[in-house]
């Protein structure tokens, strides 16, 4: 798959990804909702014979609009390209989003990305979309756009659960940061899953026998506090099941930064520097101080046991956990 980085000096698209048929949105998540116009997207590729994109946009609107206010992502580029390629895209296409493309008229993006860059057979996207100057651009303006000019609109209406409540990026985020990890994957359609580079810590966990890969997440990201039962990808690609704690390891530490540390059952060996994804497949417990480290050590045997009891019966949940996860 291609994940082509748009830029200002206009360059060109590549032959095979011309004439496509486009799904369009940031598809934060890339949850069962967003699959609803992903996948309609793929069907009609399928069918008329092009290849399948993505136009998504880098970075989040909303931290363009609202540098101040960080957007939590579900799913950063890297990991987004990753799943969407596992859905069977061609192509992906990042478009930096910045102040003065949200200021372009909604005509200029139909005429200069989809018809003169692009030359898009068909686009696909949610009920709700807008675009160009002030959100003028919506629903109705794409579909006469493309009876104007020659390509298909195709317009899904949004995706409902098992409850017959609309899935949304705002409700995993919320999920994820009550650490109700398993209701967020039953969302998303596969588990929730952070990468980050694998850094120094202090070390202490080797000398309780518990060594953990420690990483630091961004900022933004809500996680609740507590002990985690995870999968553990390592940088060439190899799985290990695993217990991660992430918090501010009150028990060795007054206030220091929130880190994610995984204890990755056998194993040994040398990761500083990997990028790395932990996956997240239970909550065990919250973040708790205990009266010194033999207290501690005791409860880390038994939140290893419990990990690896919960993770001996998991399975894929679909295509996209058994690409990313397994």
């Amino acid at each position: 798959m291609t994940v082509f980085h748009r830029n200002d000096s206009l360059s060109p698209l590549p032959d095979h990804l011309k004439g496509g048929v486009v799904a369009i949105g940031n598809f934060d998540g890339v949850h069962r909702g967003h699959r609803a116009v992903l996948e309609r997207a793929l069907q009609l590729a399928e069918a008329r014979g092009r290849p399948a994109l993505v136009l998504t946009f880098e970075p989040h609107p909303r931290s363009v609009f609202k540098p101040d206010q960080p957007v939590f992502r579900i799913t950063p580029a890297p990991l987004k390209a990753r799943i969407l390629e596992a859905l069977g895209f061609q192509g992906v296409i990042e478009y930096p989003f910045t102040l003065e493309f949200s200021q372009r008229s909604p005509q200029d993006f139909i005429q200069s990305i989809l018809i003169d860059w692009l030359g898009v057979s068909d686009v696909v996207t949610g009920f709700d979309f807008h675009f160009g100057r002030n959100r003028e651009g919506g629903p109705a303006f794409l579909m006469d756009a493309g009876t104007r000019h020659g390509f298909g609109v195709t317009l899904v209406d949004a995706f409902r659960d098992e409850n017959a409540d609309v899935i949304s990026s705002s409700r995993i985020r919320d999920r994820i940061a009550e650490g109700h990890v398993a209701e967020a994957a039953g969302l998303l359609g596969y588990r929730y899953t952070v990468e980050a580079e694998v850094i120094h810590g202090k070390q202490l966990g080797r000398t309780l026998g518990y060594p953990t890969a420690n990483m630091a997440l961004p900022m933004e990201v809500p996680l609740r506090p507590g002990i985690y039962a995870v999968k553990f990808r390592m940088g060439d690609g190899s799985i290990h099941n695993g217990v991660a704690s992430f918090g501010h390891r009150p028990t060795v530490t007054e206030n220091g930064r929130a880190l994610l540390e995984t204890f990755v059952f056998d194993f040994s060996g040398d990761l500083y520097g990997q990028v790395c994804a932990v996956s997240f497949f239970g909550h065990l417990r919250d973040e708790q101080k205990f009266d010194g480290l033999e207290a501690l050590v005791v409860q880390m045997e038994q939140d290893d046991q419990e990990a690896r009891a919960l993770l001996a019966g998991v399975t894929p949940l679909g295509p996209v956990d058994a690409a990313v996860c397994f």
